[in-house]
């Protein structure tokens, strides 16, 4: 077996062990669609699904985590729809990850609910998986979703965390 299928069949979504899941994929496709399409009125849910090529049903279930951290807010009625809380070089990336994700951390023990690990304050490579979750953590600050919407842009990419 492969790494690739052995971590296929562990159930990751990505190929290597800081794996993002499809709500956070499909939320990050939802979002760079609606900040192309949002100018001021609200963006049928619709539209962006089909535009993506997205499921209607599963975006459902994942904006709700999106409105709830302020990034989009929304609209009912004959003209709803969607639209972005803030301007789109406001809104960085990585808040958007942890609305759709949760903490954004490589070992359960770094999750700031509190370490569930026995070896809390004893453990020699806490400080490895602190800095893995605070490089992540940086690039991923380092976009707003404006970089992103902007087609064809080049996207400037910053040098790697100097430690």
């Amino acid at each position: 077996m492969t790494e690739h299928q052995e971590l296929s069949t562990r159930g990751l979504h990505g190929s290597g062990a800081v794996a993002f899941s499809t709500r956070g994929e499909y939320g990050v496709r939802f979002m760079v669609a609606l900040a192309r399409m949002d100018h001021g009125e609200p963006v049928s849910l619709t539209d962006i699904a089909e535009q993506e090529d997205l499921p209607r049903a599963y975006l459902e279930q994942i904006i709700g985590g999106l409105r709830d951290a302020g990034i989009i807010d929304s609209q009912r009625g004959a003209h709803g729809g969607y639209r972005l809380a803030r301007p789109a070089n406001e809104v960085r990336m990585g808040a958007i990850l942890k609305a759709l994700e949760g903490p954004i951390v490589p070992m359960a023990c770094l999750a700031e609910e509190g370490s569930p690990c026995n070896r809390a304050g004893n453990c020699t490579v806490t400080q490895l998986w602190s800095r893995v979750r605070d490089s992540v953590n940086e690039a991923l600050d380092s976009f707003t979703l404006a970089d992103l919407a902007k087609p064809g842009s080049p996207i400037a990419l910053h040098s790697p965390v100097k430690h």
